[in-house]
């Protein structure tokens, strides 16, 4: 162990960095989550809140259960999560036009204007995370991740991300405190 690492200081480059993909995933991760989650403040569900309240806005899932199959959510626990969303005004569920025992998620007009301040937080964020990168770096970055991602919920379709990124947090978190 370097005395950097025994002091608790991370803040140069580890002599090792290629061949721990798991490791180098474990820290973005986590950092991203150390970085965006405190900037989300009263939004319900925080992380999992802004997730839909994004692929509502920007997204055209026809039903509440597409929206929960699309985010790789449990549909009951979307249920919940909708109705929390609900209340605190951000979006509301309208009859389906195709089906009407169907529920579409649409965002409100206060909705619409939460997330645009949110965008443009988490925005300045993440190009702060990816600050290692220039411009063109970043959106190449950007654009293997998406292909990337893409691919896994194809090998593990059902997976809910926002579980596997908890458990990656969870994992990660003594090693932060050293």
């Amino acid at each position: 162990m370097t005395s950097q690492a025994a002091e608790g200081r991370y803040d140069e480059e580890p002599v090792r960095t290629e061949g721990d993909f798991g490791w180098q995933l474990g820290v973005l991760l986590s950092t991203y989550h150390g970085v965006i989650a405190p900037l989300l403040g009263d939004l319900p569900h925080a992380m999992r809140g802004y997730q839909i309240l994004s692929t509502v806005a920007h997204g055209d899932q026809p039903t509440q259960s597409a929206l929960a199959a699309y985010l790789g959510i449990d549909r009951t626990v979307m249920t919940y999560l909708i109705d929390d969303l609900v209340q605190a005004g951000l979006v509301e569920r309208r009859q389906s036009p195709t089906d009407r025992r169907a529920r579409k998620i649409v965002v409100t007009p206060a909705g619409a204007k939460t997330l645009a301040e949110l965008e443009r937080l988490v925005s300045s964020a993440e190009d702060t995370l990816l600050g290692a990168l220039d411009p063109a770096q970043r959106q190449v970055f950007r654009d293997l991740l998406r292909t990337v991602a893409c691919g896994a919920r194809r090998i593990e379709p059902q997976a809910d991300p926002c579980v596997a990124a908890e458990h990656v947090l969870s994992d990660a978190a003594p090693s932060r405190r050293r």
